[in-house]
């Protein structure tokens, strides 16, 4: 499970056998723990779950994977 980005104390992560779902990465900060989809055609972050979350946490998280959107895309298509 490779990480992809380190930030404000979030691990982004992917699987890379998760066979045949649509682009989403995996998200952790101490007890939270989170699924957010891709939306490309939107360029958009969709949550599948997210628990132990704050609200605050959700829209930290929410305003990172959208700042680096470019780059977490690519790692999907590249895995």
């Amino acid at each position: 499970m490779p990480t992809i980005l380190q930030i404000k104390g979030w691990r982004v992560y992917i699987y890379m056998n998760e066979g045949n779902e649509p682009p989403h990465v995996h998200v952790a900060k101490g007890e939270a723990l989170g699924k957010f989809w891709l939306v490309p055609e939107e360029a958009n972050i969709s949550e599948a779950y997210a628990y132990n979350f704050t609200p605050a946490q959700k829209r930290e998280i929410r305003e990172i994977l959208l700042q680096h959107y470019d780059l977490i895309k690519q790692v999907w298509e590249i895995r």
